[in-house]
């Protein structure tokens, strides 16, 4: 691996404003991983975001949806 030619303070200063609530929440989970010994307990933050389209498709459906844009991504 060649020296990186960024210190990581400088990529984190680079990082767009949207990102660093994510950014912040992965080096807590990091720490906190490292201070327990144990993986962190992992965030369900996305829970329930499709649940706008309940009316719509069953879980199914959306899994096969998924399956499908995976493989046309290929």
């Amino acid at each position: 691996m060649s020296e990186p030619t960024k210190t990581l303070e400088d990529m984190v200063r680079e990082v767009p404003s949207e990102y660093r609530a994510q950014l912040r929440d992965y080096v807590e989970s990091l720490l906190a991983r490292r201070s327990t010994g144990q993986p962190a307990k992992p965030q369900f933050a996305w829970a329930g975001a499709l649940e706008g389209l309940r009316d719509q498709f069953t879980s199914v459906e959306l899994q096969h949806r998924i399956a499908r844009s995976r493989s046309d991504g290929e």
